[in-house]
């Protein structure tokens, strides 16, 4: 939610003359201002838009109707009305829904980033006291709104109030409005009762129109059936807002209607593309390269050059290369599909892409961003056959020293289609002679030993890099992730497991990142006011501190004053013992919350360059260059990248409508990733209801007054364990921002005593 803010009291002033309402209803929101009060406040420095300070909304009152992500206009009220917000770090049990709640199996929201603005719910008819997370500025460095209940024990004093205010104005409803959830019958209502599983957004009143006919006659047969609702109208007289049933998705807790829910409440476009989309691909199959455009490309054809990815992947859009010199030094090449040279820049398929601007991957399935005959044929780099690419190559020592540069249209044909496990065999046995048939079918023009040798090089180059990266200042916080084996028949998940990055995926990170970094120094030089650059912000300051404090009470010795330090910090020991990977996962994690997201820029809207630094990767300069099969901003940056080479058309987007799409690609980038996290979740849920109860150690990542949060060692997955529902007593305190919670566990079942331990922070308990 973008916001501005102002000095004052709201005012009456401009707004809706309310005759004609009687007085029948009580006024539970304030109107919002008009357009030209909220364009004179703007101008009068009465209200702010950068979001870089802390504001607190008491209330959903306060919120005034906008939704998770809107962009709107804040007022602050008169500085004798702020009141002292608590941190949350750790302490606090927000509310999400306690277990029972109506909570969907596999939906249950993952808790944000610590909030910079706080919200307090009233009472419990008005959002059922739930998690609120809301963007708050236009840049996309998100502000984060928190509901907690009013009176809810919290702890660690901020050092000064935050400035309350209120929402007076929306600007753009960037929340799809959507939302699933469950409906209840009202006896003697004309509408149903639609309560959403995501608690951020409000209950709504349903016609029975829009219900199953027999639903007023055997609500009880809809229990647990999901529906899709869209929010037409929020009136200022109600907490509840007026809506219309769109979708019967079925069962709660099924794989499908749970996955189309997801898709639908994020906004996520997964029709059929139109004919007039898919008339602009090439009508004539099988598609050649004709022999003009192999003309005006560097013709790689003969080269060694082969891809990495994992072993299901269907659209590759990056291979590699590495050629030993006679002077000893390498001729390394990154070789991107070239994505532009099919979609033209403002046709009906450049449009949908534009607005879809990403592929959302699931579990279980791809939503792409291009059809599928271009994103895994005739642009995906496939084996043994001739691509179109887009080319950086590079002279390079053996120490990672790069000598020169050369970017340029390409034609290649992959030599063979690797994974990350088969190119993982090839550096862990640098000796070994690998068999043809330990390996996907290759070109009989380049051997198999030919194959581990450019491997072999890259890895020795990309280690080198990667050292040189960290020891300039870079960060990188790997957190765990889960992955699933599905049933080949069913889709059901069979089992799970974390997911190991090793050094084959570091291999073509490294690279790349080499590639992206160079693109965007070359695009920023030819188009300064208009280049789609990638910044990364530093971390929020007071959160920054909060944690350094927490740090230094728990004897962590934690540098954050860079990104390079911190880094460092977390890269030594924590320990020598078979806990200390967790200890590091744990520590990771509470260092992520302060993070912000990095974002898609034009360089026509900063000013200062300083604004544009990657504060993780610590470079002046980044961009997206690598996947423009599944994202839009690569294509963009393929499109300067031609321009600038003279072997591409002028881009046709003006500054402020780049920045208008770096903006999409940033809101449907945010989306894509929660609802990946949301479908693995969705399927972990599945796989435990069908495994049954699943043991596994677990490290205490939160203390708070009612509950602790833990990382799943087995899994590495985070769950709330709530003390009421667990356990027989405990017992919640605090040493400065150290939580501890003495927990006594009730009696089994056979009759033996309940255990007492004692949980802070990095230690073990089971689940």
């Amino acid at each position: 939610m973008s916001f501005s803010s102002g000095a004052s009291v709201p005012s009456d002033k401009g707004k809706r003359n309310r005759g004609g309402r009687g007085g029948s209803k009580k006024q539970v929101f304030d109107e919002y201002m008009t357009v030209e009060d909220v364009s004179h406040g703007l101008k009068r420095g009465e209200l702010v838009q950068d979001g870089k300070r802390d504001i607190f909304l008491d209330g959903i009152v306060a919120r005034n109707r906008a939704l998770n992500g809107d962009v709107v206009v804040v007022q602050i009220l008169p500085q004798e009305l702020w009141k002292v917000v608590k941190s949350d770090s750790e302490g606090v049990s927000e509310p999400e829904a306690q277990p029972g709640k109506g909570q969907t199996p596999g939906r249950k929201s993952k808790r944000p980033p610590s909030p910079d603005v706080i919200v307090e719910a009233e009472d419990e008819e008005q959002l059922a006291g739930s998690l609120q997370s809301v963007a708050l500025n236009t840049t996309g460095a998100g502000v984060h709104i928190v509901l907690m209940k009013r009176g809810a024990q919290r702890a660690a004093s901020i050092s000064s109030a935050s400035s309350s205010s209120q929402v007076v104005y929306i600007v753009e409803q960037k929340h799809s409005r959507a939302a699933t959830g469950f409906l209840k019958f009202l006896p003697d209502k004309p509408f149903a009762m639609f309560s959403p599983v995501d608690h951020r957004v409000p209950r709504v009143n349903i016609p029975l129109a829009d219900c199953p006919h027999d639903f007023p006659s055997r609500p009880g047969d809809y229990t647990n059936i999901l529906f899709i609702a869209r929010i037409t109208n929020w009136p200022d007289d109600s907490n509840f807002a007026e809506g219309r049933l769109a979708k019967t998705l079925g069962q709660a807790g099924e794989i499908e209607p749970e996955t189309e829910g997801i898709l639908i409440e994020y906004d996520v476009d997964f029709s059929e593309f139109s004919d007039e989309v898919l008339g602009c691909l090439p009508q004539t199959l099988p598609w050649t390269i004709p022999p003009e455009e192999l003309r005006n490309r560097r013709d790689l054809r003969s080269e060694c050059i082969f891809t990495i990815d994992p072993a299901t992947a269907r659209d590759l859009d990056d291979a590699l290369s590495c050629k030993l010199l006679p002077d000893g030094n390498f001729e390394l090449g990154v070789h991107i599909a070239d994505v532009s040279y099919f979609v033209e820049e403002g046709n009906a398929l450049d449009f949908i892409a534009s607005r879809r601007a990403t592929s959302v991957y699931m579990v279980q399935k791809v939503i792409p961003m291009l059809p599928r005959l271009l994103c895994e044929e005739l642009c995906s780099l496939n084996p043994l056959t001739d691509r179109l690419t887009f080319s950086v190559i590079w002279k390079i020592t053996p120490e990672g020293k790069i000598l020169s540069e050369w970017f340029g249209r390409s034609v290649i044909r992959s030599c063979v289609k690797l994974s990350y496990d088969h190119a993982q065999s090839m550096i862990e046995a640098p000796d070994k002679l690998f068999r043809a048939d330990e390996l996907p079918p290759c070109s009989p023009e380049h051997p198999v030993d030919e194959i581990h040798r450019a491997v072999l090089n890259l890895h020795a180059i990309a280690k080198r890099l990667r050292a040189q990266r960290f020891e300039s200042g870079a960060l990188r916080l790997d957190q765990m992730k889960l992955s699933f084996t599905l049933d080949r028949e069913t889709g059901m998940p069979q089992g799970c497991y974390v997911y190991q990055y090793r050094d084959s995926n570091k291999l073509v990170e490294e690279f790349m990142l080499l590639a992206n970094m160079a693109v965007a120094h070359q695009i920023y030089r030819s188009f300064p006011q208009k280049a789609l650059l990638r910044r990364h912000p530093p971390p929020q300051t007071k959160m920054v501190d909060d944690l350094q404090e927490f740090c230094d009470q728990m004897g962590l010795s934690i540098d954050f004053s860079s990104a390079g330090t911190l880094h460092k910090s977390l890269n030594e020991t924590l320990g020598d013992d078979e806990y200390t990977s967790a200890r590091k996962e744990v520590l990771t994690h509470m260092c992520s919350r302060p993070m912000q997201m990095a974002m898609y820029f034009c360089t026509g809207v900063l000013t200062e360059e300083r604004l544009f630094r990657h504060y993780a990767l610590n470079v002046p300069f980044y961009t997206h260059f690598t996947s423009p099969i599944r994202r839009y901003a690569d294509l963009v940056v393929h499109r300067l990248l031609a321009a600038s080479l003279g072997c591409g058309p002028p881009l046709e987007l003006k500054g402020e409508e780049v920045q208008k799409q770096a903006t999409q690609c940033n809101d449907k980038k945010t989306a894509s990733k929660r609802v990946q996290e949301l479908s693995a979740e969705l399927f972990f849920s599945v796989f435990v209801k069908e495994s049954g109860p699943l043991d596994s150690e677990a490290m205490v990542m939160g203390i708070l007054d009612q509950a602790f949060d833990v990382l799943v060692l087995r899994y590495g997955v985070q769950k709330r364990i709530y003390c009421k529902v667990s356990l027989e007593t405990f017992h919640f305190h605090k040493v400065g921002k150290k939580g501890e919670m003495t927990l006594v566990w009730a009696a089994d079942e056979a009759g033996r005593v309940g255990v007492r331990q004692v949980s802070n922070r990095a230690s073990l308990t089971s689940c």
